[in-house]
């Protein structure tokens, strides 16, 4: 899978990609990511990507010639077109959950086009196929989502984590959260390990995830059972 990123904060991406499973599926060469700066596309001494919007107001706007110039060159754009999908994070964008984050994993090339500022020009979403939000709630920027546009899909690739297998037991997978996890020590602080996850009885230890399963989901995300019905 490749991930080219539109960023002006070309900087913010270094540690997290250099970290944990990102990096490894990185190293393995099962995801690749290029980051982009935006002000490579401009033309001024300034290096402008962004000015004052028409009829006044609060802020600055992202310029459209410069992200059209990039993806024109990414070939997102334009008569030769790859197949790439780009998506502009925004929070007037569809809300990011499990599923549309396996929909992205799937796909073969993303461009990840991140906002900034008071927003961008209007006709910035016109060279978008998709606009994504991580929640109703407002950032000072759109690299934070690609960063988290990026992790989620690159784990749901065949490789990158240790255990597929684990992925099918993960909170929002089959509609319903993940149930309770404990490890060593059996008793800490008067807090023990409930017994039937030290029996040894595997048919009795999947009957008890599933009924935590539930139970934690409907008393935590009662949302994700009613849509499931």
């Amino acid at each position: 899978m490749v991930i080219d990123v539109l960023t002006l904060f070309p900087g913010m991406f270094k540690n997290v990609l250099g970290e944990s499973i990102i990096k490894r599926a990185l190293i393995k060469g099962l995801l690749k990511v290029n980051i982009h700066n935006i002000r490579d596309w401009t033309n001024d001494a300034h290096r402008s990507a962004d000015d004052k919007p028409f009829g006044g107001g609060p802020g600055m706007v992202m310029k459209v010639e410069p992200v059209y110039r990039a993806l024109k060159d990414l070939k997102a754009v334009g008569p030769k077109k790859g197949r790439a999908s780009v998506i502009l994070l925004t929070p007037q964008g569809n809300r990011l959950d499990q599923g549309l984050v396996k929909k992205l994993a799937k796909r073969r090339r993303l461009v990840l086009l991140c906002g900034h500022y008071e927003g961008v020009d209007e006709r910035i979403r016109e060279l978008a196929d998709e606009e994504i939000s991580i929640g109703d709630y407002v950032l000072t920027c759109g690299e934070i989502p690609a960063l988290v546009i990026i992790d989620a899909a690159a784990r749901l690739i065949p490789g990158v984590l240790g255990c597929d297998a684990s992925l099918d037991s993960e909170s929002f997978e089959n509609g319903l959260l993940e149930y309770p996890q404990y490890t060593r020590p059996s008793v800490f602080m008067g807090s023990r390990v409930p017994d039937v996850l030290l029996s040894g009885d595997h048919k009795r230890i999947d009957m008890w995830r599933n009924e935590q399963a539930h139970k934690r989901t409907a008393q935590r995300r009662p949302d994700i059972m009613k849509k499931e019905k």
